[in-house]
């Protein structure tokens, strides 16, 4: 699907030349090291062709990206003019003045019915509910699934299948399917497994992963805007969610206690598991034959429903920033303005990044240009976040410790550890006076 487009810009130059200052304005944007970067880059040089604004997209390895942006937030230094952060950043960075009030802009473009609802809720406002809006939805991307077509359409395995669990062996529509089928494909003696799953605490691989069985089974982390979270991060609810992902752990290959998006994409790869959880960023990788020799019998699906038919899967992705200390917020203005019209998102997902615009991901162009696109779409519009407030950081830290001794070696509980989770967030919010 990937088009060029260079006979459409091939006369922007001279005309450019012809009707503007020979003095361009140029722009810096800061993102991660990964391919959606590149792709950014690419709709940016089709930018500079059409206006003679470069836009150079700087990134960082993703190990760094968070403090090194927030290094140069912190000095209130003019190195780059936008960025793209994560969701997570959105509370720091407003409460801290490092981003501009987008709302005005917001509302000039009615981007809250342009964009699907919960990228505009996740990406862009801040606090919740307060109509407050930060950032441009940009990389939407969330949490879903890969598994492998060939083993799960082997007439044998499908009627060996049936016979022992009643139902057909088909892409999970729930957690409980999802549980049967991973049990089924492991096979430790023949160097088969059934899963593979985030485990990875170092950051938010084991959270994402977690919150995918915990918002899928009706649950919730607290109450975003009075900052509540007993009863709600500790809920039954959430106590069974959490005691299904420690199940699905036991069905993951050997090794398994430290692995995120890599490890995940290797499951599948190098004939690992059945099923594999990934970010769909990572998914290019999967239909690509030179990265995946399986990519022809690889499929994908959304993350399934829960026992009461709830279907949520977790937030990743970012939205776009103008930085406050940019000494070219205008002319960045300018360039948000070019990037939320409807053919440049859908020349963003033509290159291979994940648009948030609700009009490009409800086409039938978008949902059949590749094979996870569809449960993509599917996804973006029930998708929930973490917490975005300042202390973020604090709160994922403490959910990652509580809850990895359980999930990785069955140390107590799964309702002790959310009754400790509860209690440690409810010092954290105590601390900076947001549960008074």
């Amino acid at each position: 699907m990937r088009k060029t487009m260079a006979g459409l810009f091939a006369g922007v130059g001279l005309m450019w030349a012809c009707g503007t200052s020979a003095q361009a304005q140029e722009l810096t944007i800061f993102w991660a090291e990964w391919d959606p970067a590149n792709y950014l880059q690419e709709l940016a040089n089709e930018y500079e062709a059409e206006t003679g604004v470069k836009v150079t997209v700087e990134t960082t390895p993703w190990s760094d990206f968070q403090t090194k942006a927030f290094t140069e937030f912190n000095a209130k230094g003019s190195a780059y003019d936008m960025v793209v952060g994560d969701s997570q950043w959105i509370g720091a960075a407003s409460e801290a003045g490092h981003y501009v009030d987008l709302t005005d802009f917001f509302t000039k473009h009615n981007l809250t019915q342009v964009m699907a609802p919960a990228t505009v809720k996740y990406y862009a406002e801040y606090p919740s509910n307060s109509k407050k809006y930060w950032s441009v939805p940009a990389e939407g991307d969330a949490v879903g699934w890969s598994y492998r077509k060939d083993w799960f359409e082997d007439p044998k395995e499908m009627e060996a299948f049936k016979a022992k669990y009643g139902h057909d062996l088909a892409p999970p529509k729930t957690w409980a399917e999802m549980r049967d089928i991973a049990e089924f494909f492991h096979r430790p003696d023949q160097k088969r497994y059934g899963i593979a799953i985030y485990t990875d605490n170092s950051y938010d691989g084991l959270v994402m992963g977690v919150e995918n069985a915990i918002f899928s089974f009706g649950g919730e982390l607290g109450d975003y805007q009075s900052y509540k979270v007993d009863g709600i991060i500790n809920s039954d609810k959430n106590v069974k969610a959490l005691e299904l992902y420690r199940e699905l752990y036991g069905f993951t290959p050997p090794g398994w206690a430290k692995s995120f998006f890599v490890e995940n994409n290797q499951a599948i790869t190098e004939n690992l598991a059945a099923m594999s959880m990934n970010y769909f960023a990572f998914f290019p990788a999967l239909v690509n034959e030179a990265s995946n020799p399986n990519a022809k019998v690889t499929g994908f699906f959304a993350n399934p429903a829960g026992p009461n038919g709830e279907q949520f899967a977790a937030l990743g992705g970012q939205g776009i920033s103008v930085i406050s200390y940019s000494k070219n917020q205008e002319e960045a203005m300018k360039f948000l303005e070019w990037f939320i019209k409807d053919e440049t998102q859908k020349r963003w997902a033509e290159l291979g990044g994940y648009t948030a615009s609700a009009k490009v991901l409800e086409s039938p162009e978008f949902q059949n240009a590749t094979p996870y696109n569809k449960a993509f779409y599917e996804t973006m519009f029930k998708v929930k976040d973490f917490w975005a407030t300042p202390e973020y950081a604090e709160l994922l830290i403490q959910m990652n410790q509580r809850i990895y001794p359980f999930v990785t070696a069955g140390q107590g509980t799964a309702k002790e550890v959310l009754d400790s989770l509860a209690a440690d967030w409810n010092a954290t919010f105590k601390k900076y006076g947001r549960n008074k």
